[in-house]
């Protein structure tokens, strides 16, 4: 049986994200903070996440040459997604991809495919309940499940008792307005960095 893991990046203030659905405060230049986290996630055998958040992860990840790539792109994924396969083919055409493509290039031209990148049109995609889509995920053997956190799915899973241990990346940022996660702590507290 696997633990579900939730892991989320929040400001000293308690926000998760920027309005506008950013996210590029997180980690700065910590190099440290960095390879904590790439550490962190190569400890997990799934990662798990809503559509939106498969959507920019898996436009980016697959021609990344940043530190996390490799351990984004090489472990499986399952998208929790009510539109079911056709999430997989929305990402396959998204011009997103070509655009992180062309910024993961550095020259404008469309980046090469790193090892696993291939994973993410691979995903799992979980369309049924939530609450019984993660109880046949966290059944099977294997290192914990990482959930990555956008606002909404991980509103989800903490409301539905589905989270195991919560992760914590506290940034010294501080938000005048954005965007908190929320109520409900899961049982117990694994990490924070």
């Amino acid at each position: 049986m696997r633990d579900l893991i939730l892991k989320m990046s929040i400001s000293i203030d308690g926000f998760v994200s920027a309005l506008d659905g950013r996210n590029t405060w997180m980690f700065g230049a910590d190099q440290e903070a960095k390879a904590r986290g790439v550490e962190f996630i190569w400890n997990s055998s799934l990662h798990i996440m809503g559509s939106r958040s498969f959507r920019d992860m898996a436009a980016w990840w697959p021609t990344s040459c940043e530190q996390f790539a490799a351990p984004m792109n090489q472990i499986p994924k399952a998208v929790f997604s009510r539109r079911g396969p056709e999430i997989l083919r929305e990402v396959s055409k998204s011009a997103a991809l070509d655009e992180a493509r062309a910024v993961n290039a550095g020259t404008g031209q469309p980046a090469k495919l790193q090892p696993g990148g291939e994973s993410w049109a691979e995903a799992y995609v979980a369309s049924g309940d939530l609450a019984e889509e993660v109880a046949k995920l966290k059944a099977q053997e294997g290192k914990p499940i990482i959930a990555h956190g956008g606002v909404s799915f991980a509103r989800s899973l903490v409301a539905q008792g589905l989270v195991d241990q919560l992760a914590l990346m506290v940034a010294p940022w501080r938000w005048a307005k954005a965007c908190r996660c929320s109520p409900n702590s899961p049982r117990r507290c694994l990490s924070s960095w």
